[in-house]
């Protein structure tokens, strides 16, 4: 890999509640503190199970290989490491976006967790989460509520848990947010200022990456308080969900679902599904298609997230 992304001493850093352990830095990710064991490591090494694999997610040996042509391989196994082999010159960014994005979403599959391909804003000290595929607008209301003051938990990828209680829980993700470029306009950031979040990117990939200032310590988690589940429509409009319907929202809106069965995690999601739609609110909110009417949007969406809490 380029870009100076060389092995060097162990370093600990937190993402998605984890504690992952890496020879490589990764600056994407928010430093860990204290000395506690890791639960993930990452490492480099040779995966030769992907010499002659297609490009996708292949179950090996018990194990997963991750096939992105012209970035790498990635084997993911056990919940619990990652192998990079990243192609010849590569820049280093490519291979972590693909590593925090495709990897990691097997690998939380293998851990039993439920990754909503969803944005967590923290409102009031309780997290809210915002389902939808690729597209719908999770960044840019992220945007919004990050500029209107609010905490970001999660952006694209909400790892949800459950507490000693029985509670939804909200984990952190990366602290940063990922904007195409009419985003980036309509919330007044420059380009320029940013890096794209793939290099030599175009089409899907074309989008920016706007770093969340954390402080010095780990974002906490924070119990989930509703869901809602974005789509277009002709007016403004949200409806509680319940039963099937809840729960074929989550089904739909879970990051990687299709890793489901490779990583052999189709119950264990299912139970962790249910039990969200059980103890958690699951809204549709639709919205008309338009930036300059997100913030008046935006701005409904708070107060009905706030009435859930008050």
């Amino acid at each position: 890999m380029n870009d100076a992304h060389n092995a060097s001493p162990q370093q600990d850093y937190s993402v998605f509640g984890l504690r992952v352990r890496s020879s490589l830095p990764l600056p994407e990710l928010t430093t860990a503190v204290g000395d506690a064991p890791a639960d993930v490591t990452i490492t480099t090494g040779p995966i030769p199970e992907a010499d002659h694999a297609a490009p996708g997610l292949t179950s090996v040996d018990g194990a997963l290989v991750l096939l992105i042509p012209n970035v790498g391989r990635y084997r993911i196994e056990s919940g619990d490491r990652i192998t990079l082999d990243p192609d010849p010159d590569v820049p280093a960014r490519n291979v972590r976006l693909f590593l925090f994005g495709s990897a990691f979403g097997a690998l939380l599959h293998q851990r039993g967790l439920l990754p909503l391909h969803a944005t967590a804003v923290e409102i009031d000290g309780s997290a809210f989460a915002f389902m939808g595929h690729s597209g719908a607008g999770k960044s840019t209301l992220a945007a919004w509520f990050h500029d209107n003051g609010q905490r970001i938990l999660a952006d694209d990828v909400c790892v949800v848990r459950f507490d000693a209680e029985g509670r939804a829980v909200a984990c952190p993700g990366l602290p940063h947010l990922r904007l195409w470029p009419d985003a980036m306009d309509f919330t007044g950031r420059r380009a320029e200022d940013f890096r794209r979040s793939y290099v030599g990117a175009d089409g899907e990939l074309e989008k920016f990456d706007i770093p969340i200032a954390v402080g010095e310590d780990v974002r906490p988690e924070a119990q989930l308080a509703a869901v809602y589940l974005l789509q277009r429509g002709i007016c403004f409009a949200i409806e509680q969900l319940t039963g099937v319907a809840a729960a074929q929202a989550v089904f739909e809106n879970t990051y990687r679902g299709s890793f489901l069965s490779a990583a052999s995690a189709r119950h264990s999601h299912w139970q962790s599904a249910l039990r969200l739609v059980q103890t958690t609110d699951v809204f549709a909110a639709t919205r008309e298609w338009s930036l300059d009417r997100l913030p008046d949007q935006c701005g409904a969406l708070l107060a009905h997230a706030r009435s859930l809490v008050d």
